[in-house]
């Protein structure tokens, strides 16, 4: 049977599922893959180096698919920030009309989106953030986890707790990211009030992902256990792999007075994609959430959907058995309700 939630019908998709934008992740391969098996493919603008670059991104995934796919803009805490207008302007004479917004002060993008008849999604990591944003007009809120990779924000509120509040306090529908990789997840998002789920680490490990097969190899042997925070003292706090690198800068951290220029040179952009392109992962830092622990495979993005689907059905139809009717009938040998 079909899931069919408000974000299904919003965004004329098949199945209620949204890939990551991630950095050095989010190309036209993967997000064609996963719109053409029923989600939403997200193509990350950042991961392109120019605005025109992104252009030529966006027709390349149009060669791969005609379903809808939209277009990660994440506002980062920089000296010298990109040219997100152009990006943003870029994405939407390319016929882009849906927008994942994250970062800091997003209001300038949304405001130019909305004017435009664009669908907004805004991914927050708290709910009075998730509040702010609605009042600026998103038609969807991605509420982020502490399980997620990457960045979770300082106040370390895990998602059922997050999503819980979210179905009490927000107005317009929301999709819980962060800590979901299998059917059960999704189905308890769903039952948590979330129109759908937003997935990274999990679509990182499918045949599709851009990342070298060592990196895939190495998500599928590790545990829940294999992520580490850094960042903390600089209250900018990421959710990374755990490996020599990351662990350094832990240590770095642990001293004391730790600045970002003490560990510039180890958390470059340009050591972590080097280890997806060159598959040593232990040159730099990347990305990964605790959901680690629940991957032990590299499906397509079409038979990790497929599995998502069924898997959500068997979920539910196997608690809607718990729940007894009052009126069920009554065995006569042992009296018991059936």
């Amino acid at each position: 049977m079909p899931i069919v939630t408000p974000l299904t019908r919003m965004l004329g998709i098949r199945v209620p599922i949204v890939q990551g934008g991630m950095q050095w992740v989010g190309v036209p391969r993967l997000a064609a893959a996963v719109s053409e098996a029923g989600g939403l493919g997200i193509l990350t603008a950042l991961t392109q180096p120019s605005p025109e670059a992104l252009r030529v991104a966006i027709r390349e995934t149009r060669k791969s698919t005609s379903k809808p796919f939209g277009v990660n803009i994440t506002l980062l805490p920089t000296i010298n920030p990109p040219d997100y207008e152009g990006y943003a302007r870029a994405a939407f004479e390319e016929g882009v009309r849906i927008f994942e917004t994250a970062g800091n002060n997003p209001g300038p993008l949304i405001k130019y989106f909305k004017a435009n008849g664009c669908i907004v999604i805004h991914k927050c990591t708290t709910i009075r953030h998730a509040k702010s944003a609605e009042k600026m007009g998103v038609d969807v809120l991605s509420i982020d986890g502490f399980e997620c990779a990457g960045h979770p924000g300082e106040d370390d509120i895990g998602g059922l707790v997050l999503l819980a509040r979210a179905a009490k306090e927000l107005k317009v529908p929301y999709i819980a990211s962060g800590g979901i990789a299998d059917a059960r997840g999704f189905a308890a998002a769903l039952a948590l009030g979330a129109a759908g789920v937003n997935m990274g680490t999990r679509f990182m490990c499918t045949v599709e992902s851009p990342i070298h097969q060592n990196v895939k190899d190495k998500i599928v042997a590790s545990t829940e256990r294999d992520t580490v925070h850094i960042f903390r003292t600089l209250h900018n706090t990421a959710r990374v792999f755990k490996n020599k690198v990351s662990m350094e800068v832990v240590a770095i951290e642990k001293r004391g007075n730790a600045k970002f220029e003490d560990v510039r040179d180890l958390v470059s952009g340009a050591r972590g994609r080097q280890v997806y392109e060159t598959g040593d992962v232990d040159y730099g830092i990347w990305s990964a959430g605790i959901t680690l622990g629940l991957i032990d495979d590299i499906p397509t993005c079409k038979e990790l959907i497929q599995r998502f689907e069924s898997g959500v059905e068997d979920t539910v139809g196997a608690l809607s058995q718990i729940v007894q009717k009052e009126n069920a009938t009554v065995c006569p040998v042992s009296k018991a309700k059936l």
